[in-house]
């Protein structure tokens, strides 16, 4: 092949164009030629690379004598140039001339499915070409993004493709950018403008419609509108340094046409799937309802006035596409005295019907139905009919459920002297109403999570741990977003984004993988930045709301495709190894994330209230800063502390990972920091029937030539699990987990691992089996409180009357593998959870999953024993009501589409065309 490279060198001008499909000219790169003959090679068990570029080069070398010098100067004039279609019909001659008669027939099996999705993407997004946007995305990605996402006319006619999309988002997002730059922006303020004058040019947003640009992208009327609303925030602040037509004549002179390249910045990051921001961000970024945040949370005050309000404020919520999250625990109980009326009180759960109704009719941005989280604190007295309002089918079906626990209950819990009584007060006259068993409480709401799969638990005592926005706001945080990742408060709201990590991975000479740290980090940057100003270009659905928001400006940056790393590393979830890189991942977010948002401060000013807040003393929200030993740190803190109290911060808290299951399909990887939901799962169509494969599993298959229908289905019988099947590989077996591969307990420990560095919470469902006991849930919330944890929700297989998504095949039996505990898990537990009663508690659980039985007690430290010997006989025991008969009821099913749906995330999620039930997807 020296020749050919020789030939290549001397002739390489002669190709350097080719035409595309829709007649555009573009640059020729060889590689794609490569990569074509690569993936017939491999589907024909030839994974051979090195031959896929030989014969490229063929290809090249023989196009190349097809151009004469005229030819050439055809080129220039777009005449001569070779078609895709061309070089693609030469690929299978040179194909068939090598011998490989079984890889051109591949090939051109591939060519007639490649036409086959052309035609299928084109109909998805009425269009008749196809560009580069449309192109780099899955037909299930576009499926998703036609459903939800693209703009619509009147008609209901698609009227822009992914990447208008992603223009208008970028747009929106860097114009607060603009709005910050040294000509118009003052950080110290004392500017007085004329604000009357920009209000005037709201009715004129219509006349401004595609007038002003920013280098080669337009302003749409909304994109103006947000202008106009951003430059009067920033006047009013005394900040802005020019008038209003004054800002215009800068645009239209393109005196801050640099901006151009921030917009880029901006597209590119999501264009990429590096980075996708939340749902309404995507859907309403320079569209008429501009509302950009996916979390909200709202008071619910024991006074009927204000509880109207918070109704009516939470129907604009929803409007707008956002969810809602209440506290409910300040109204007075059920058959409590109304003075007004001479009545009795209703009780909380009567008011929770008024929003689940109000749900019921508002649609999110006319998509879809809103989503809600109801709390109600352990101490209230009707918290045992709350635990138990959603066993039955057909109750706040809008609603996520949460018990809020706090220290005085955990004590209660924990006590030593056998003492469990715990008080429920009237909240309303603050006094004792009676006393109950707080061990028999957490049984019952474990024996209605092992039941439901609701309610969940908040750990109100973890959330305000580091909190230091406290005194700032008069008390601690008291309610989250419908999915509990977010905690906030009252009229408070958070944009959230998730940076897809499988994107983060390069090839080594060997063919493996490594993890770009350098990426990474530029990646969160960006990102923060990104989430910032969305606080800046956002429409809020009421004044509040946009008040607190920007008083504590608030961000929520976080990750997807975890496992789809893991895979791609070739780390076992559940391992050791795999915990250890999930630290370092989640460690950098955050300090990048806060050390990017200092930079920001230093330009633009800290949030409002920080001189109120902790952080002028030193305390972050961070507890891997404090919890962690400083020698296992991989950043400088303290400096960054430092910094922080130098220059300020620009957002209260940075790191939140909220549910990704409609992003992580437009970024066609895993979900948030689950594992995925099986490997391989069977799907029916009118059609006929497929199966779905996770991409990278797919690969490894072929790759061993392992892949064939009968693999498949056998997996897909197996749960979606490689476990236990003779024909995988140990290898294989060991690093491609599933959810059901993972004991709770290392559910949990994966959790835990980012709670540390996270600074809101983790949206993260704890999957178990379907013989899983209650106890077992009862378990996993003392483990998940122990270990940090600001929320748990647990997800029992077949536990929700509403039954979600097989991932099995027809004749699937019983799974050929049991699920145990790794050692990590065991290790960790009896090396720093110190709680006597829950360490007793674990080392159940460890003894009934059979962990290593012997060398259990051969290990077992001298202090765990003595331990479980001190607590009482009578502790050992957890009190589990007797079961209740499961209501039947037709399976649950996509509003949108009429698919099946998943719980992943604590949230339901249809696969099919990316519906989710919580506003952050």
């Amino acid at each position: 092949m020296a020749g050919v490279t020789e030939f290549n060198d001397s002739k390489e001008s002669l190709i350097t164009k080719i035409r595309k499909r829709d007649g555009r000219i573009v640059n020729f790169e060889q590689s794609k030629i490569s990569n074509a003959i690569y993936k017939a090679l491999l589907a024909t068990g030839k994974p051979d690379y090195p031959l896929a570029e030989r014969l490229a080069a063929r290809i090249v070398q023989r196009i190349n004598q097809g151009y004469s010098v005229d030819s050439v100067e055809k080129e220039k004039q777009s005449r001569g140039v070779p078609s895709v279609e061309d070089v693609q019909d030469m690929v299978e001659s040179v194909l068939i001339e090598e011998g490989l008669s079984e890889t051109a027939k591949a090939y051109i099996l591939y060519r007639h499915e490649r036409r086959k999705i052309r035609d299928e993407k084109m109909k998805i997004l009425n269009k008749r070409t196809l560009d580069e946007v449309d192109k780099a995305f899955d037909i299930n990605s576009l499926r998703v993004l036609a459903a939800r996402y693209l703009l619509r006319d009147g008609n209901n006619e698609i009227i822009e493709g992914p990447k208008q999309m992603f223009e208008r988002v970028a747009t929106l997002v860097a114009l607060a950018d603009l709005m910050h730059d040294q000509q118009v922006f003052s950080s110290a303020g004392g500017y007085t403008q004329d604000i009357r004058e920009a209000e005037k040019y709201y009715t004129k947003i219509d006349d401004f419609d595609l007038k002003l640009k920013i280098g080669e992208y337009y302003l749409n009327k909304y994109h103006f509108e947000a202008l106009i609303r951003h430059y009067i925030h920033l006047a009013s602040q005394g900040q802005a340094k020019v008038g209003f037509k004054e800002l215009l004549r800068l645009i239209a002179e393109g005196r801050l046409a640099t901006y151009e390249q921030r917009i880029k910045e901006y597209y590119n990051l999501m264009v990429s799937r590096d980075f996708l921001p939340n749902t309404p961000t995507l859907m309403n970024a320079g569209a008429r309802l501009g509302q950009l945040s996916a979390c909200f949370v709202l008071d619910m005050p024991d006074d009927m006035y204000k509880i109207m309000k918070s109704s009516t404020d939470a129907a604009m919520i929803f409007k707008s596409g956002g969810g809602v999250g209440i506290n409910y625990s300040d109204l007075r109980p059920e058959g409590d005295i109304v003075a007004s009326t001479s009545g009795v009180a209703s009780g909380p759960t009567s008011f929770m019907r008024i929003i689940d109704t109000i749900t019921d009719v508002v649609k999110q941005g006319g998509k879809r139905r809103g989503a809600n989280m109801g709390i109600l604190e352990s101490w209230h007295p009707d918290i045992e009919k709350f635990v138990t309002a959603k066993t039955k089918p057909g109750v706040f079906e809008n609603f996520n459920v949460s018990v809020g626990i706090w220290e005085d209950f955990w004590q209660a819990l924990v006590n030593r002297d056998g003492n469990h009584k715990y008080t429920l007060r009237n909240p309303r006259t603050h006094e004792p109403i009676k006393q109950i068993d707080a061990q028999q409480l957490l049984d019952l709401i474990a024996f209605s999570a092992w039941k439901s799969a609701e309610p969940g638990i908040i750990f109100f005592d973890n959330i305000n741990k580091y909190n230091p926005c406290m005194s700032a706001k008069g008390g601690p945080l008291r309610a989250t977003n419908p999915c509990g990742e977010q905690s906030l408060y009252p009229y408070e709201s958070c944009n959230l984004g998730s940076i897809n990590l499988a994107n983060f991975v390069k090839r080594k000479a060997d063919g493996m993988y490594e993890f770009d740290w350098q990426r990474y980090e530029q990646a969160i940057r960006l990102s923060t930045r990104f989430l910032d100003n969305v606080i800046d270009m956002n429409k809020y659905p009421v004044p509040e709301i946009d008040a607190n928001t920007k008083a504590t400006r608030r961000i929520g940056l976080g990750i997807m495709g975890i496992a789809d790393l893991l895979f791609l590393l070739r780390v076992p979830y559940n391992s050791k190894d795999g915990y250890e890189f999930m630290n370092k991942l989640a460690e950098a977010i955050s300090y990048y994330s806060m050390e990017e948002s200092v930079a920001i401060a230093k330009a633009r000013g800290p949030f409002p209230l920080f001189k109120q807040t902790d952080y002028v003393k030193g305390r972050i929200p961070v507890a891997g800063y404090y919890e962690l030993p400083k020698e296992t740190h991989a950043y400088d803190w303290d400096s960054l502390i430092e910094k922080i109290k130098k220059h300020g911060i620009r957002n209260s808290w940075t790191s939140t990972i909220a549910p990704t299951g409609t992003l992580s399909m437009i970024a066609d990887t895993s979900n948030g920091v689950e594992p995925v939901f099986a490997l391989v799962f069977e799907k029916r169509v009118t059609v006929g029937r497929f199966f779905y494969t996770d991409k990278v599993f797919e690969n490894v298959l072929k790759e061993n030539g392992l892949y064939s229908d009968e693999i498949l289905t056998k997996i897909a019988n197996n749960y979606g699990s490689v476990r236990g099947l003779p024909e995988i590989p140990e290898q294989i077996q060991k690093v491609f987990v599933t959810a059901i591969d993972i004991h709770w307990t290392d559910h949990v420990m994966a959790q835990g691992v980012w709670q540390k560095w996270i600074g809101n919470a983790i949206a993260k469902t704890i999957n178990m089996p379907g013989d899983a006991t209650a106890e077992d849930v009862k378990c996993s919330y003392l483990l998940s409180h122990e270990i940090g944890l600001k929320g748990v929700t647990v997800y029992r297989d077949g536990s929700r009357h509403e039954q979600v998504l097989h991932i099995t095949g027809k004749n699937t039996g019983e799974k050929s593998f049991a699920v145990k505990p790794s050692r990590y898990i065991v290790d960790y537990v009896r090396a720093n959870i110190k709680e006597p009663y829950v360490l007793q508690q674990m080392e159940r659980i460890f003894k009934d999953a059979k962990v290593e039985e012997a060398q259990q007690e051969e290990e077992q430290p001298k202090h765990v024993q003595q331990m479980v010997q001190d607590v009482p006989e009578r502790e050992r025991k957890v009190i589990i009501p007797p079961p209740v008969p499961m209501e039947s009821n037709e399976d649950e099913i996509c509003p949108s589409c009429k698919g099946k749906l998943v719980v992943t995330e604590g949230c339901n999620i249809c696969i099919e065309c990316g519906f989710s039930g919580c506003g952050a997807s």
